[in-house]
């Protein structure tokens, strides 16, 4: 009796682990691709954690300000932000009030541009000005694309040298310019890759030597720091994105956001605290959310 007891312990107890072993294996998916600028690609995308979307979310400040226009953050973790008037308004890190832009002339802010460790950019579509103003936001300098420029830019945006880059809607080329030199240095011609869609470009940023131009309708054209083209990221829908280490990041359909990694090509995917949220801005330790009433200054779990 007892060996035989021994014998079904021992039988029980390999089957129950090899059965934990069996239940803990995972297999690690093929990393995502991107493609050309005719074919998207899939990326591998990680499921949300769904379980408590809140949870370590924390409501820093609510900021009151009906229909938010356009946003963006400086790497002091700064918030800019444009108001219904189209004055420029600058927030601390944590959304305290700093200082407010309000331009001599009306006019629509199409882009604000952030990023550049000493001047913001300001981009009025209407008027077709490019403005810079400081960290106090004061005037720095203007520059008039009428006078320079053979059409209609439709985004602009300050590489780290100080030129600009731009989107030329009426002849579809991605173009530099360098301010010192008054002159256009670099220009890529892009109706091979659009082809016969209807772009509908709403972004323009350069991040790490990579300039990203984001297409409401194909997804996010990729170049480099000359103006070679890369690949296209299959992320279609899109009005912004952020940059955050090497990820990108932008608002899903299902409003959660989402974090794409800019080497390994994965995806995954973080629940908002909040519903209804038009844009996310992340900084290191704050999420600026959008909505339609003013902006929700959270820390980000974790920080």
């Amino acid at each position: 009796m007892t060996d035989g007891f021994s014998r079904f312990f021992l039988v029980s107890l390999l089957t129950s682990q090899l059965s934990l072993l069996a239940s803990a294996q995972t297999t690690a998916p093929p990393a995502g691709s991107v493609a050309p600028a005719a074919q998207a690609a899939p990326v591998v995308q990680v499921p949300p954690d769904t379980a408590g979307p809140a949870r370590g979310w924390q409501l820093v400040r609510t900021l009151i300000l009906p229909q938010p226009g356009a946003a963006s953050l400086d790497r002091r973790g700064n918030f800019y932000v444009t108001d219904r008037q189209n004055n420029l308004r600058q927030f601390g890190p944590d959304g305290q009030p700093l200082n407010v832009y309000a331009p001599p002339l009306p006019g629509h802010v199409m882009q604000v541009e952030a990023w550049n460790t000493a001047k913001i950019l300001v981009f009025y579509d209407d008027r077709q000005q490019v403005l810079l103003l400081d960290r106090f936001l004061s005037p720095i300098s203007e520059l008039p694309l009428p006078q320079l420029l053979d059409g209609q830019a439709r985004v602009v945006t300050l590489a780290p040298d100080d030129r600009y880059w731009l989107f030329n809607e009426s002849d579809l080329t991605l173009r530099q310019f360098d301010a010192t030199q008054k002159r256009f240095t670099i220009t890529t011609p892009l109706d091979i890759l659009i082809g016969r869609s209807r772009p509908d470009f709403r972004f323009l940023r350069e991040y790490q030597n990579n300039l990203y131009l984001v297409d409401r309708v194909g997804g996010v054209y990729v170049f480099d720091n000359l103006g070679n083209f890369r690949k296209k990221l299959p992320l279609p829908g899109l009005s912004y994105v952020g940059f955050r280490g090497d990820e990108l990041y932008y608002l899903g359909r299902a409003g959660e956001l989402r974090f794409f990694h800019l080497y390994n090509l994965t995806e995954r995917a973080l629940p908002l605290p909040l519903a209804d949220v038009q844009q996310v801005l992340l900084s290191d330790q704050y999420a600026y959310l959008l909505t339609a009433a003013g902006v929700r200054v959270y820390k980000i779990p974790g920080k």
